[in-house]
């Protein structure tokens, strides 16, 4: 629905399509819809408290936060690769 508004933007789909990504993986692990979040705490020992998951996945929520504003200042960051196979 939105790539085409992004290619008449002249926005690098490839790019483009990795912040969602990136965006879709940190909803996973946010609440209220963290869902990665449910199955950890279904695998996880009865003594293990939902908001012990919480806390525990907060330094990687803040990774994905820094990436993501990394390839938002710096998208030459995610198109090195495919820029350099042609």
């Amino acid at each position: 629905i939105i790539a085409p508004v992004a290619i008449h933007l002249n926005i690098d789909p490839l790019w483009f399509a990795l912040l969602i990504a990136i965006n879709l993986q940190t909803s996973f692990l946010t609440p209220p819809f963290g869902f990665s979040l449910f199955y950890l705490k279904a695998s996880a020992p009865s003594n293990l408290k939902l908001m012990d998951i919480y806390r525990g996945i907060m330094p990687f929520v803040g990774i994905q936060i820094i990436v993501l504003a990394l390839l938002i200042s710096f998208p030459a960051i995610s198109l090195w690769l495919p820029n350099l196979m042609g």
